[in-house]
Formats: C-alpha cells, structure tokens, sequence
C-alpha cells in the first residue's frame, strides 16, 4: 500500500511543498529513503528504527520504500525524521492514514521516541497555512508555529502523544504563541560627548535608512555611536516582523516562539569567511547580512574584513537580497540592511591627525584606505571624519537631546517619506523615483550639477547624495530639496575636495550644528 503526508524543503528562508510517499511491497525486507535526500535524511532510516524499537513497534518485513517529491528537489536536514515515521505508522495501521493528509510534519526523533526541535518550524507554518493545512511539530517549536495564523497545531513531545492523539485516548492542546518582546532601553545618545557632526549624521541615516561609514582613530567614539543606532529606529512593522522572524527561524536563533520588534543588530568580527557574511556553508543557512534585514549590519575595522568578503555587500546593497549560487541549485535570502561601518584613518590609528605622528606617513592612510573598492565607497550614503575626543569634549555636560528626543523627530520624518514613497525608505528609492519625489528647486539643482562635476561624483554617488537631501528636506518638514539639504548632504560625502564654497552659508549654517574643525583629511 502507499500512503502520503506533507513536510518541506527549505529553499533560503522560503518553505516549499514535499510529499513523503511510503509504499510496502512484497521482497526482501528494506528501508530505502530516496529523493535526492543529505546524509541527515539517509541516517533518518536508523533513528526511525531505533525509536519504533523504543515503542514496542516492529517495521514490517517488507520493502520498504520512501519517496521524498519533487525528487529533483535537493532535500537536507533531520527534520524529515517525524513525517518518515508516521507515514510508516499509518501505512501498518497505527495512526489512520486519512488524518495524516491533513497535516504537514517536522521533527526529529530521538532514539526514544523523543521529538526533538528543528529550525524553520515558522517558515514551515506558513506554508502549511497557505496550502489549508495544520501543522504537526516538536513541543518546543508549538509557540513558534502559533505565531502562523489560524492553522490546527499538534505539537507533541513524543511520538506516544502522537499516537493517542489520533486514537482519541490523549488529545493535545493547541500551543499558545510566544511572548512579543517590545523595545527595551538601550544606551542613550546622551552618553556621547561632543561629536555633534557625528551626531548629526547618525540622525539623518535613521532616518533615511542611509548607509554610514564612520572614520576616525581609535577611542573617538565611532563604536558607541554605531551602538545607540537601533534605539533611534523605530520598532518592526508587522510585515517586517514576519520577514526577520523567518530569517531567524530557518537559522534557529527564535527561542521559545519569542518574537522581537526591535530591529536586528548584527556586528560581525572581522575574521568573518564569506559563507558567514553572506549565507551557504556545507548546510546553506543565511549570513550576517541576512541575519540584519530591515536592521543594521556594523562593521568596525572594516579594512581588516578581506576585500572578499566586503565587496560581497555591494549586490545585496543594491538589490535588497543574496543569492547564493551553486552547482545544483541557487538559494535566495532577503538582505536589506542599513550599513553602519567604522575605520581608522590608517592602520597606525590616527592618520597623522593631531600631530601623533604616523610610523610611515601618508603611505600608511593611502594603503589602509585602498583596501576598500571604489565601487564599494561609492555605495556609502555618508562619509563622515569623527575627530578624537578631546580633554574638553569629556568634560562637557551630558548632551540636552537623548535617544528619547531623537527618536520621535525619526519617526515623524519616517512616516511623511514612507506615505509619500509609497512604503520605501528615501535610501531604497530607484534613480527614477528618486527624481520624481526630490523636486528640486532651482538654487538646488544648480548646485548638485555643479558639485558633480568638480567633485567627480558618479551617477551612483549623485542619487545617493540626492537621497540624502531628500532624507534632509523630510528631517526639517520641506515640500521640496533646497540648495541648503543638498550641501548638507554633500559636506557629508567624503572627497579630496569640500563642498563649502558650492554654498553660500557657512558649513556650521548648513549643518544647524555647532561648527567644529576637521581634523585630518577625512571630512566632508
């Protein structure tokens, strides 16, 4: 006889549709997996085995024959376990085959009967959901799988609460959904002294979803800012929620069913291979950039990273997401994060800013710096120099506006660009939104034309530069880009030149800070 029941196959983060199909026949006695199945699901056949035997359970001598389709559909992980058992189960008449087709399974077994969690049981959920079908899953993944929707949910410890479940003689309880943990108080932007143009600027990439690198020496506080970034975020939207959810789900990073609307924050350390930056690996699973969706991707020491591994971000900084090629098949993960890197101006640290002397001079800073591509430089919104902290910076008052008073001018700028981009941030605009939202006014657009052509900006850096003044314009509540947003935005693009005598304000005028001295070669 054959019978089916439902389980998946993970491709990235998506779960798609797998039939077991179990057939008995005469012959020798066997247990065949088939199905283009890993080494995880070939060893199912012995963990099933071993927990029949814990049962009192005994296979049937015959060929036993089981199908994983599609066949041509690369099948890895142990999750396999649980659906290859109970259709084994309902094929000798121990559960009743009819109410297996109504579920989709998942789990591992242990060697007694034990049904162990697995990752992806979120992804998982939401297919069976969308194909009308409930869910059969470890009791530890229950909070998990309710946070689907509307879908019948067994979720028991072993494979004897299964059984007595269809036979009417133990029914399981649907699992409640875990906790939704809200945003806790974090480190406030009143911890920072001094910086008020690396304030500034953190401010305008919240808002915009802007990609920031940050260069200074050591200890002038670019880690502490990168730090305090996702208190000035506002929290998940529902539909973002349930993207970083999957993520995290399929990575097995969702403890206890918790849900989080605080946004991701990942800070990799340099050491990172590519296979942990941008996803794949022996057993695909999704990378630091995945990981940071619709949150924030830090990088500090970013010319210690290998070029590699760096100018793997420039696609996924285009386009939103990785795709993971390989020989059988190419696995896509979601991957819009905002940037948030931090250097030092050379590797001795300072640059030879601040009369400390570099032990090579200025080879040191040109050689630190070309570690990182052209093409990668240009996809940083803004480009700032964070001067050391000085004797007099530490001893200044705390800063009057904290993370409390930042974050709603965020949030109210946030929604006006949200409501008019139609749902896109200004940093994820295309270059023909961009121009139809920007409208620039005349004085403005003289000077962008102008500022591309003696600084050399590329049309990538030209509409990142735009969508900074963009972000600008909807910070201060203007309809339009003035001429005052676009030199803003442009003294926050790093260039051998500066952009103060394109406008006809002082810089400290431009910025609404007050004005300090660069230090080095590394401002605006």
């Amino acid at each position: 006889m054959s019978v089916a029941i439902s389980t998946v196959a993970f491709e990235g983060t998506e779960a798609r549709r797998v039939n077991v199909q179990v057939q008995l026949t005469p012959g020798k006695p066997m247990f065949n997996v088939v199905g283009l199945g890993d080494k995880a699901v070939a060893e199912s056949r012995e963990r099933v085995r071993a927990a029949f035997a814990s049962l009192g359970l005994r296979l049937p001598g015959q060929r036993i024959i089981i199908n994983l389709a599609p066949a041509d559909l690369p099948k890895e992980g142990s999750h396999y376990d649980l659906p290859i058992a109970l259709a084994i189960m309902a094929a000798i008449g121990v559960v009743p085959a009819d109410m297996l087709e109504r579920y989709a399974a998942i789990g591992e077994l242990g060697l007694d009967g034990s049904i162990s969690d697995v990752p992806g049981t979120l992804s998982a959920a939401v297919m069976a959901n969308s194909y009308g079908l409930g869910l059969i899953c470890p009791q530890g993944n229950g909070p998990e799988a309710a946070w689907a929707g509307d879908l019948d949910i067994l979720a028991p410890q072993n494979l004897v609460q299964i059984i007595n479940h269809f036979k009417g003689a133990q029914l399981l309880s649907p699992p409640v959904a875990g906790d939704l943990i809200a945003a806790e108080d974090g480190p406030d932007m009143r911890d920072v002294r001094g910086q008020e143009t690396a304030k500034r600027a953190l401010e305008i990439a919240a808002t915009g979803g802007h990609n920031l690198l940050m260069v200074g020496p050591p200890g002038s506080g670019k880690s502490m800012l990168a730090a305090r970034l996702p208190g000035l975020l506002p929290p998940l939207a529902p539909h973002e929620l349930l993207d970083v959810s999957m993520i995290h789900s399929v990575a097995g990073l969702l403890e206890r069913g918790q849900l989080s609307r605080v946004r991701p924050y990942r800070s990799p350390h340099h050491s990172a291979s590519m296979a942990a930056m941008v996803g794949g690996g022996t057993k695909a699973k999704p990378g630091e950039a995945s990981l940071a969706h619709h949150g924030v991707l830090f990088l500090d020491e970013l010319p210690e990273f290998t070029p590699q591994v760096i100018d793997s971000l420039r696609q996924p900084l285009e386009t939103g997401e990785i795709i993971v090629a390989r020989a059988n098949a190419h696995i896509k993960y979601p991957a819009r994060f905002q940037l948030i890197a931090a250097m030092n101006p050379c590797r001795c640290g300072s640059g030879g800013a601040d009369g400390v002397a570099c032990r090579r001079g200025p080879r040191c800073a040109a050689d630190y710096q070309a570690r990182i591509s052209g093409p990668f430089m240009d996809r940083m919104d803004i480009q700032i120099d964070v001067p050391a902290v000085t004797p007099a910076d530490l001893a200044l008052p705390p800063s009057v506006e904290g993370t409390a008073d930042i974050a709603p001018r965020i949030a109210r700028a946030r929604e006006i660009m949200i409501t008019r981009n139609g749902g896109a941030l200004n940093a994820h605009l295309s270059p023909d939104r961009l121009d139809h939202v920007a409208e620039l006014d005349r004085d403005g657009q003289t000077l962008i034309v102008q500022a591309a052509e003696t600084l050399g900006l590329t049309a990538r850096g030209y509409h990142r530069v735009l969508r900074v003044a963009r972000t600008l314009a909807d910070l201060s509540g203007a309809d339009k880009v003035h001429r005052l947003h676009i030199a803003e935005a442009l003294s926050h693009r790093r260039s051998r030149q500066t952009p103060q005598h394109f406008a006809s304000s002082p810089r400290s005028a431009q910025m609404h800070v007050p004005a300090r001295p660069n230090r080095g070669n590394y401002g605006g």
